[in-house]
């Protein structure tokens, strides 16, 4: 069993290195554009007087991010090669995500929009698993030019995690379809297109059938959005959406109807295993900034480092770090070598959950060590640990992985394989 990386992907991560040093470093020094980064991230971001949302000058800068990322073919490195890809698997992409993060703040990989110059474009690989021939050819190179954007809305007010539960009806209507409900925390609305809205179609409350998922106009008559919701990291643009006899058609369906959480599972498990790699880059930034502020700190007349009250904590998140990526590694090569996600879902929840929660520790234990100084906004931790700890939260709650992991472990949803 080998577990160096492959030449190929240690090729691309030095590419990569060469891109932001040659391309996007420079942008970050363009016109004060730092000050998207630095100590003035949050305010330079957001638009306080229009709903929280994101800037105009910042959504430009990321744009011109993407822009340039495409067309030195890194952007969509993880599509198909029919779509301008690379077909970048799993275990590429965990590795990349990882890299990336653990370079820290900046305009090569900004995870608190998630924008990257390596797009993580789970919603168009959504459309290439599930989507027919036409519409294939009709949304994915809008989707990749930017000309459509589509949001994904599963979540509604008093349902998140028990999606099977959701209030949100369709009903047919000749070679129609009428959407009633709400959603919540529908995130990229503010400037989206369309949206996937999953709507029960069949079945009973509780019922993992019966749920489809519609490509939905966001300009329909009926499709209202009531608010965008401040959160702990802003910008915000999570929306409360409102559906009040909203029509779309039959071909606007993507799958198959009635098996719209089979698209849902991809983007979740798409986004965890991704994301879990993240938060190891992420926390890993946070130990490095810290061991280097402990070594050059100078208390009582010797480096802060000679201390085992600081260097304690840090070994030991340090030894986590590197548990977590051999486990992320392995589960995303058996997502690569074909198991069924649903066999390994207890191994990807673990990846995720643990790695959430070791960023956020991470961003903590790194504060603490760097005292008055790690709680100056100059130092990144606050605002790794205020996205992180969004993430115990989104695409399933700590507790839902655990559950996750349980019903294996007790045989509740078929044993736990090694």
């Amino acid at each position: 069993m080998d577990f160096a990386i492959p030449d190929s992907i240690q090729q691309t991560l030095d590419r990569l290195d060469e891109f932001i040093e040659s391309t996007i470093k420079p942008m970050e020094a363009e016109d004060d554009n730092i000050r998207f980064f630095d100590h003035r991230r949050e305010d330079s971001r957001t638009d306080w007087d229009r709903d929280g949302l994101p800037n105009a000058e910042w959504e430009a800068l990321l744009r011109r991010m993407r822009v340039a990322a495409d067309e030195a073919g890194f952007y969509r490195h993880q599509l198909p090669e029919r779509f301008g890809g690379n077909d970048a698997g799993n275990l590429e992409m965990a590795i990349i995500r990882e890299h990336l993060a653990r370079k820290g703040l900046g305009l090569h990989n900004d995870l608190q929009n998630e924008s990257s110059i390596v797009g993580n474009l789970v919603t168009v690989l959504m459309m290439e698993r599930y989507g027919s021939p036409a519409q294939q050819a009709e949304w994915i190179p809008k989707m990749l030019d930017g000309t459509a954007r589509i949001g994904f809305g599963l979540t509604e007010p008093l349902h998140g995690s028990d999606a099977t539960w959701m209030e949100t009806t369709a009903v047919r209507d000749g070679d129609e379809w009428v959407i009633n409900g709400e959603k919540y925390w529908n995130t990229g609305l503010h400037h989206a297109t369309h949206d996937y809205i999953f709507a029960r179609t069949s079945g009973e409350p509780g019922d993992g059938r019966g749920i489809t998922c519609f490509i939905t106009p966001t300009d329909s008559p009926g499709f209202a959005v009531e608010e965008f919701m401040w959160t702990f990291n802003m910008p915000t643009d999570h929306a409360h959406v409102r559906l009040n006899e909203v029509r779309v058609g039959n071909d606007d369906i993507l799958g198959e109807e009635g098996l719209g959480l089979q698209t849902a599972q991809l983007f979740v498990h798409e986004n965890r295993i991704r994301q879990a790699a993240s938060s190891l880059g992420a926390g890993l930034h946070c130990i490095d900034v810290a061991v280097d502020y402990a070594n050059q700190r100078t208390t009582f007349g010797k480096r802060l480092s000679t201390n085992q009250a600081i260097q304690f904590p840090l070994a030991d998140l340090a030894a986590e770090a590197e548990m977590l990526r051999a486990l992320i590694h392995k589960t995303a090569w058996q997502l690569d070598a074909g198991v069924d996600h649903m066999e390994i879902t207890d191994k990807v929840a673990i990846c995720n959950y643990r790695a959430n929660r070791f960023c956020c520790n991470a961003a903590d234990q790194a504060m603490q060590t760097c005292g008055g100084q790690g709680y100056n906004r100059a130092m990144p931790f606050e605002h790794i640990y205020r996205h992180h700890r969004r993430y115990r939260i989104t695409e399933g709650s700590d507790e839902i992985q655990i559950r996750k992991v349980a019903g294996k472990l007790f045989g509740y949803t078929g044993r736990a394989k090694g």
